[in-house]
């Protein structure tokens, strides 16, 4: 029972998504290049397979997800409250 316990514990860590995230507000969006430029002066260009939410513009507060591995790779962008 222990080495089922275990086993399902290590399968439920390794099931979550490597993620890194990047906050902030938006200084600029460009819907064109989809480039997101946050007020702290990164910036982000998201791949056309990646949604953007229709809320970004300027000023909106956004959450930036980035594979661990690679953080210039965006994998998500989310509106943070």
């Amino acid at each position: 029972m222990k080495k089922f316990v275990l086993a399902l514990a290590v399968a439920g860590t390794l099931s979550f998504p490597a993620f890194a995230d990047a906050n902030g507000v938006v200084k600029e969006y460009n819907k064109e290049t989809r480039v997101i430029t946050l007020e702290d002066g990164t910036s982000w260009t998201i791949d056309p397979s990646i949604a953007i939410p229709p809320e970004v513009a300027a000023g909106a507060k956004v959450d930036i997800q980035t594979d661990k591995n690679d953080n210039t790779k965006v994998v998500n962008v989310l509106i943070n409250p």
